[in-house]
């Protein structure tokens, strides 16, 4: 009977640790797909905030700069599993694609040291220009307190807002690379 018992234990034990995990990951599932803002403080059709920074190279950028691109501001971290996996679609199928437009791909890595930076450039073998946030603040300029990386942001040449991604979804992924194709197409 005593055993009978501990088993009891033991099994209830177990499924509230499933039933922990199952919540948890239901809790961070619908944050990220069904918010309606995807961590976002930002909408399509809004200017794009303030932008001011200096690429790895030194190349200054900032939004007066930016214009008369289609550009693409890519959030990443190289403890990213996400961002690992779309980096190399975003080197053959956007940065390769349309480099030698009106277009510009800027990987811009999350609080994180230069030489970590350098190495998982790389790594992933990606060959567009990156910046380092250092502090957050540009990331926080278009996101909400504690969004999670991995986000695409996609200017028109006025420095609109025209796409918000979140994760790598290869169906949004193919709107991005369709969107910014016919942003350089436009008169």
């Amino acid at each position: 009977m005593l055993l009978l018992y501990l088993k009891g234990i033991l099994y209830f034990n177990q499924m509230k640790k499933f039933l922990f995990i199952a919540i948890l990951l239901f809790t961070f599932e619908g944050f990220s797909q069904e918010d309606p803002t995807r961590g976002y403080r930002v909408k399509v059709g809004e200017q794009a905030p303030k932008l001011d920074f200096s690429l790895l190279d030194g190349t200054l950028i900032n939004n007066k700069n930016l214009k008369g691109k289609v550009v693409v501001l890519q959030f990443t971290a190289s403890w990213c599993s996400v961002c690992i996996k779309e980096m190399p679609h975003l080197e053959s199928q956007v940065w390769q694609q349309f480099k030698n437009e009106d277009f510009i791909l800027i990987g811009i890595d999350l609080k994180e040291e230069r030489k970590k930076v350098e190495k998982f450039i790389k790594n992933t073998q990606v060959t567009y220009p990156f910046t380092i946030d250092k502090d957050g603040s540009l990331f926080e300029s278009f996101t909400l307190p504690n969004a999670g990386v991995t986000r695409n942001i996609v200017l028109d040449k006025t420095g609109k807002i025209i796409f918000l991604s979140r994760l790598y979804d290869e169906k949004e992924f193919e709107e991005i690379v369709h969107l910014i194709d016919s942003e350089l197409n436009k008169n």
